[in-house]
């Protein structure tokens, strides 16, 4: 059919015709009633990945939706569907991989459906799609016949050239389990199976944990929230980039690493790894998730669906506005006696300074002593107070006598204060 019409999906126009395509519109609506989309979609903005001729678009913008609609080519079939139905989809010749916030915005729903498959870097475009997708993704995909259990070995087929009905861009066939495992790398923090079909199946990808709250499970204390790397809080949304939160939990002797549910501004992440650290401490790591906007963001827990536990900041691709600062006091970190560092009782240095931008972190901080560069170990959050404490462990080897003490934040540098070391 799709030879002797050109038509994919079917329609039935305001004036009676009926274009008939491969896909038939009780088959349409069957594929997208797997997936939990409201009927009345009011309010909502919806995106629609690979549209072809459009039906999927158009039902959203029946619903209430604002829809954007993206396809790699301009299909004039959807185009004169488009004008028959005096449609506001706004269409746009767009590639899976351009797909960005900036580039069309964030999403409250997202289609992305009969694609994955045609793709190369498959688990690349279902980051992209995480990054645009507010709550829910709608996933289908051609899947391997092979292997249809979703409690399989994550396995995917590659086919280098026409191997797959002698079509070339058509690239993988994953099996369940695996479609699933990438859609949950890819940042999406619960994935549901909607349905199996023979070469088929389809996952409901949402972006934030299961709204309910278990009042009987443990609130967990946050700890801290660092760059897992660098230890500093700031992070940059391009790069592949993991935090580490530490927490403690009470009766965590059976906590599981699927236990465990970060969440970053309201978007929840799946951790890719826990560890105990002692009775009731713990440290989790996890991706910084797609999708988020520059700024200031809030970090908290929860555990087996508990309420949430504290929070803490993160600075996301956020410049550091540096101005000249300036040690206000600087003192022994055990004995507290000023303008001195004992050697012989420690090799921390505190010092309190004026003149930070909120995003300085131990990372972007530069201490210099005697220009011997300094290991930055604290640096206090902003609050109410002009100054913050910056703690430091000085060089080895350092001869007694007076020392000069800098600090450097980008291109500026403090003026030089004396310390005794004794």
């Amino acid at each position: 059919m799709l030879a002797e019409t050109g038509w994919w999906h079917s329609f039935e126009l305001p004036d009676g015709t009926m274009l008939q395509g491969v896909c038939g519109i009780e088959g349409l609506k069957e594929r997208l009633a797997q997936f939990p989309i409201p009927q009345d979609l009011r309010g909502k903005r919806v995106l629609d990945i690979g549209a072809w001729d459009g039906w999927f678009s158009f039902e959203m913008e029946r619903r209430g939706a604002e829809v954007v609609a993206i396809d790699c080519w301009d299909n004039p079939r959807f185009r004169q569907v488009h004008a028959a139905l005096n449609s506001k989809v706004d269409y746009r010749q767009l590639d899976v991989y351009d797909l960005s916030p900036e580039t069309v915005g964030r999403f409250d729903i997202v289609l992305f459906m009969g694609v994955l498959y045609h793709l190369k870097h498959p688990l690349l475009a279902l980051e992209k799609v995480c990054s645009v997708t507010k709550e829910l993704a709608a996933v289908e995909s051609y899947v391997s016949a092979d292997d249809l259990d979703p409690n399989s070995r994550p396995m995917m087929e590659l086919f280098e050239n026409d191997e797959f009905e002698g079509q070339t861009d058509n690239w993988v066939a994953p099996n369940v389990a695996c479609l699933l495992a990438m859609c949950r790398i890819a940042g999406f923090a619960r994935v549901e199976l909607t349905q199996v079909m023979e070469f088929g199946a389809g996952a409901a990808c949402f972006r934030q944990w299961d709204p309910e709250v278990c009042r009987d499970s443990p609130v967990p204390t946050l700890r801290g929230a660092v760059h897992n790397s660098n230890l500093g809080i700031n992070f940059d949304s391009k790069r592949e980039e993991y935090v580490a939160c530490y927490f403690k939990v009470a009766n965590d002797a059976n906590l599981q690493l699927m236990d465990i549910q970060p969440q970053v501004s309201g978007l929840g992440v799946r951790p890719i790894g826990a560890r105990r650290r002692d009775q009731g401490d713990w440290q989790v790591n996890f991706r910084l998730p797609p999708g988020l906007a520059p700024g200031w963001h809030k970090v908290s827990l929860r555990i087996k669906n508990s309420a949430s536990s504290n929070e803490r900041a993160l600075a996301v691709d956020m410049p550091l506005l540096a101005s000249a600062p300036v040690i206000r006091s600087a003192c022994d970190g055990a004995t507290w006696k000023a303008d001195q560092l004992e050697i012989a009782k420690g090799d921390v240095i505190s010092m309190w300074v004026e003149g930070m931008p909120e995003n300085a972190d131990v990372n972007n901080i530069r201490i210099v002593l005697n220009r011997e560069r300094c290991t930055v170990i604290h640096v206090e959050e902003p609050g109410n107070s002009a100054s913050r404490q910056v703690n430091v462990l000085v060089p080895a080897g350092l001869g007694r006598g007076a020392a000069t003490l800098i600090l450097e934040i980008g291109d500026c540098s403090s003026e030089a204060v004396l310390i005794q070391l004794v």
